[in-house]
């Protein structure tokens, strides 16, 4: 078995690491159900845990078996508080933090405030064990979903200069056609200064500036901004070929610096938020875009209206390509905010539970 900062203890054959299978384990230390086991050089990290296996550790790693009086899954929590932390680096032997060593009889020395009923202790532990099981589940559900998706991305649109995507939706069978991008879109220009702005962005498409971390200068004018309308194009110019696209789903305005692309009567918008992100379109983004390097290449909007594109004859399976993508991005951002809240809980309750 393995103990680490991030996992606790867990079978080395969990990880992903590579172990040497001829290595002896005749010196290695026996771990017995609930026995609390830390990295010697490792403790002031907070690499201790109780462990729920019996098996066996690597020399370099303290063994501590607790007495009657002690809850382990409990102890799992209040070794890795903070303030112990500190206390462990202070006691620790050594010269630099790569070198200290917590030795059992310096651990034995510290002091720790604890609840005398052993209840409180079971109660304080599965709270957090129950906890974590759930930090544990909706990981688990948030990286198959991006796994999914990106297989989807790969799969459901063309590759290679075919017509055919290797997945679609029943009763879609025609060849996707080829067409160019200034065929379907059209550059605006409208200028206005009274609406929301908007910002654009590799990670999250098109959002409100207001919900951006971001500081904005309040006394900039905005008397050049751009008008986006719902179902509009928008790019950053200068960062397309990273996948600075999204189609809009606000009414705003935007920078002078993205360029606005609007949608004819064969296009829906939402599919096009997807296409317009493929690698090989990101590739031709950064081919025709004009500048001498990344970081001062431009792409105008007649060199994005030169760049030919696959796409479905039928507005009808664009709706469902594009609808498929939003259910799959709402549920994953679904399960990502859920993480975000139950760290945010456990990072809260390891603060006020313990003394």
């Amino acid at each position: 078995m393995s103990v680490s900062v991030a996992n606790g203890i867990y079978p080395a054959s969990e990880s992903d690491r590579e172990t040497n299978p001829g290595a002896s384990l005749a010196n290695y230390k026996i771990v017995h159900f609930g026995d609390v086991v830390y990295n010697s050089m490792r403790m002031w990290q907070g690499a201790v845990d109780a462990s729920r296996y019996d098996g066996i550790v690597s020399p370099a790693y303290v063994v501590a078996r607790p007495n009657s009086e002690v809850y382990a899954r409990f102890f799992a929590r209040l070794l890795r508080q903070p303030m112990l932390l500190k206390q462990y680096q202070q006691v620790s032997q050594g010269n630099s933090k790569d070198t200290q060593v917590l030795k059992f009889d310096d651990f034995a020395s510290i002091g720790i405030s604890m609840p005398v009923s052993e209840n409180e202790q079971r109660q304080i532990g599965g709270f957090f064990d129950r906890l974590d099981s759930l930090i544990t589940l909706h990981q688990r559900k948030y990286d198959k979903l991006c796994v999914l998706k990106k297989s989807m991305l790969d799969k459901m649109f063309p590759k290679g200069g075919s017509l055919y995507p290797e997945i679609r939706f029943s009763g879609f069978t025609d060849p996707w056609e080829q067409r160019k991008l200034g065929e379907l879109f059209e550059e605006s220009d409208e200028r206005a200064s009274d609406r929301e702005i908007l910002s654009v962005s590799v990670a999250n498409g098109i959002y409100p500036a207001s919900e951006s971390d971001r500081e904005t200068n309040p006394g900039a004018s905005l008397a050049n901004y751009k008008i986006v309308h719902f179902g509009d194009v928008v790019y950053n110019s200068m960062r397309m070929w990273q996948g600075a696209v999204d189609a809009s789903r606000y009414d705003g305005i935007v920078s002078p610096a993205y360029v606005v692309a609007r949608p004819n009567s064969e296009v829906y918008a939402r599919f096009f938020a997807r296409l317009l992100r493929q690698p090989m379109l990101l590739k031709q983004y950064q081919q025709v875009s004009q500048g001498n390097s990344k970081d001062t290449q431009v792409l105008k909007f007649d060199d994005f209206a030169s760049i030919g594109i696959s796409m479905p004859v039928s507005e009808n399976e664009q709706r469902q390509i594009g609808g498929f993508f939003d259910r799959l991005d709402s549920l994953i951002t679904l399960h990502q905010r859920k993480l975000e809240l139950l760290r945010n809980i456990k990072k809260s309750m390891l603060d006020k539970m313990f003394v």
